[in-house]
């Protein structure tokens, strides 16, 4: 009697921690969905750990394709930060697929259409929205790494076989069997094979670790698509579809896995002690984890597409509440697929979507454009936000502008150059190298009848006076070929008159009255009348001797085309 009173003592504690642990859980989750919903609409604050972003590109890496947002061009654009205010995924898919979204543009209108109609389903469908976020919540994230990162290594495993585990649990049995023999000698014999089990299992264990960390991600990918297929949702048939597929062609892979996905290691309860202690003795989990093993092997295609349908949903959701964000101050873009189409590019009242503050300017250009203007003026940013806007517009068909037309260009910048010191590579070098790769890709894109559209800050500025308008000139000329449109910011007033047959002249000016300097940020039209480089000096209180004697430099220079440095007093 006593015993059953004891039994049921420990069964009705049992039921309470796990009533307890329940109810945790479930509180921390609804209060987890709760602050998803109720980020809808607004730029992310997520943080991200030093190097996550290298990890988070490994679908965009494996996926790679011609004519994507290469990595001068992404830099130049600053466009992790621009993927880190959109993304609002909570799973590694998500992340993962929206990245690659951003750096590879759409040239497909079928593609973009079915992109579109996604974004709008869950702009204009708050309740389904929430169901799908609900179900994709319990993905989750990877841990550091990508899972390619996992699928990539599995070949470092090897062949594994369960021989020696069930050997190991084999013997178990003969030394608690031994024990009714002789019971000194069967408990000697039962603490050696338990210290060799535990010992063997940490062993075995360090090795496979990371990749359980994977079949658990990959399981729970397979219980949403379950999910997923499960509710009838009317905007996403035809990834449910899809969806379904994978999970019945992977069903196999969840037998060979429920015991190294369902189970979490040291979770610190009762339950998840003594769960510890029995597969450290008996390694079920490792004999499951072999059969996982080449069921992931066989099953890489599916993996992906699991992947790839997930994270295009969540891409469109975090698209969709992008655009929420902009509060209105946004436009879905107008753009011309077919090829040979239109030069012409037209975006009203456009600004960069990192700024607070932003001083909106319009543009319509049939060719390219040179900007001139003094520094701070907002020449970069302009191009930036021209540059971003056709990013956004053909990866996610949202642009921060009351209005976007264009053709579907291939898309390359060189701005934000450095030297590089540890490669021995001059400024210089490294920006002829990188104009070059433009120059390249419109030879390349003439072939296919797609307009290239490039940003250049600056052409050539790593080289003297002479030698810099010279090559810029021939440079950019080539850049104005009938399919390619540049846009460049410069400070040489030389090329709006060397290259006005070629391109349109766009400037920024600011005003100087006595010691305060302003900017109005405001595109204008024509080449820049003003030089007030010099008097910028004067302005933020530079010696009177510098300035007056830059001015009469400028002046003598202007005036007979030598310099001249004066007498020295």
């Amino acid at each position: 009697m006593d015993s059953i009173i004891f039994a049921g003592a420990i069964a009705l504690t049992v039921a309470l921690l796990m009533g307890i642990e329940y109810k945790n859980s479930r509180k921390l989750r609804e209060s987890s969905l709760e602050k998803l919903w109720q980020s809808y609409g607004q730029a992310s604050d997520r943080t991200y750990r030093a190097g996550e972003l290298e990890h988070i590109a490994m679908y965009y890496r494996r996926h790679a394709e011609e004519h994507q947002i290469d990595d001068i061009t992404w830099n130049d654009l600053n466009m992790d930060s621009i993927y880190r205010k959109i993304n609002t995924s909570c799973s590694a898919a998500g992340d993962e697929y929206l990245y690659y979204r951003l750096r590879t543009p759409i040239y497909d209108v079928d593609e973009m259409e079915r992109a579109e109609s996604c974004i709008r389903f869950f702009a204009g469908h708050e309740k389904e929205r929430r169901e799908v976020q609900r179900l994709l919540a319990d993905l989750g994230r990877t841990g550091r790494y990508s899972i390619y990162e996992y699928l990539d290594n599995l070949d470092m495993l090897g062949e594994r076989g369960n021989g020696k585990y069930l050997l190991s649990d084999l013997l178990l049995a003969v030394c608690v069997g031994l024990m009714f023999v002789s019971l000194p000698a069967g408990m000697i014999a039962l603490l050696g094979m338990l210290c060799h089990n535990i010992v063997g299992y940490y062993r075995e264990y360090r090795q496979i670790e990371p990749y359980v960390t994977s079949f658990r991600y990959i399981n729970r990918l397979l219980a949403g698509a379950r999910q997923l297929g499960r509710h009838k949702i009317e905007g996403i048939e035809e990834e449910q579809e899809r969806l379904t597929a994978c999970y019945q062609d992977m069903r196999g892979f969840i037998r060979n896995s429920c015991l190294i996905v369902f189970t979490e290691k040291g979770n610190g309860n009762p339950l998840g002690i003594l769960a510890d202690y029995l597969r450290m003795i008996f390694y079920p989990d490792l004999i499951q984890f072999n059969r996982a093993l080449r069921s992931v092997r066989g099953h890489a295609a599916q993996i992906d597409e699991l992947v790839t349908v997930i994270g295009r949903i969540e891409t469109a959701i975090a698209a969709a509440s992008f655009r929420e964000s902009l509060h209105g101050a946004w436009c879905v873009p107008k753009l011309r697929f077919e090829q040979g189409a239109a030069r012409r590019l037209r975006i009203e009242n456009l600004y960069h979507p990192l700024l607070e503050h932003p001083v909106k300017n319009s543009v319509t250009a049939d060719r390219g454009a040179l900007i001139t203007g003094s520094n701070a003026s907002g020449k970069s940013t302009f191009l930036r936000s021209v540059a971003v806007n056709a990013v956004l517009a053909q990866t996610i068909h949202t642009c921060p502008a009351d209005r976007y037309e264009a053709p579907v260009f291939y898309l390359y910048s060189s701005m934000s150059l450095t030297d590089d010191l540890m490669g021995g590579q001059s400024y210089y070098m490294a920006e002829i190298c990188s104009v070059k790769r433009i120059l390249d890709a419109v030879r390349s894109a003439e072939e296919e009848g797609r307009p290239v559209l490039c940003f250049v800050d600056e052409v050539l500025r790593g080289t003297n006076t002479v030698e810099r308008i010279a090559a810029s000139t021939q440079i950019l000329r080539m850049l104005a070929a009938e399919n390619a449109m540049c846009f460049a910011a410069t400070h040489d007033v030389e090329l709006t008159r060397l290259l006005a047959d070629e391109y349109d002249n766009l400037h920024f000016e600011e005003r100087i009255e006595g010691e305060d300097v302003s900017f109005s940020y405001k595109l204008a039209d024509g080449p820049a009348t003003t030089r007030n480089a010099i008097a910028l000096l004067r302005a933020l209180g530079y010696d009177e001797r510098i300035v007056s004697e830059a001015e009469k430099m400028a002046e003598r220079f202007l005036a007979d085309g030598s310099w001249s440095v004066g007498v020295k007093g």
